[in-house]
């Protein structure tokens, strides 16, 4: 049985949680996805023109839609990891500064995307 791919995973963890009311797992896994979906943008200086003449423009709809990167397992893995990371730094930031609740908060979002990165 093929493995279902991590980005996939957590589109399908996505409404589950919602319905559960878990806010926590709401909140990890939509900003894990946006993440990944800016990771897919392409840069402004890859989608600047050769030129800017009128005649040269494209016409119609979608003409200026550019494509999106293609982003490998890896690479979505890859930012995952980060976004545990950056979860993991905060908090301990936020404990230093005395706010133990959202430290506590930052860590459970992080232990809820390492589960789906070991899945």
């Amino acid at each position: 049985m093929p493995e279902i791919p991590l980005r996939q995973r957590l589109r399908e963890a996505l409404p589950t949680a919602m319905k559960s009311r878990d806010r926590v797992a709401v909140a990890a896994l939509r900003a894990t996805l946006a993440a990944i979906d800016n990771a897919e943008a392409i840069k402004p200086e890859e989608a600047t023109r050769q030129s800017l003449a009128i005649e040269t423009l494209p016409v119609g709809v979608g003409a200026t839609e550019a494509a999106r990167r293609r982003l490998t397992d890896e690479d979505v893995a890859g930012i995952v990891r980060a976004e545990v990371a950056e979860r993991e730094s905060a908090a301990a930031a936020y404990e230093r500064s005395g706010h133990p609740d959202r430290a506590g908060q930052l860590r459970e979002e992080a232990q809820i995307l390492a589960a789906h990165l070991a899945a």
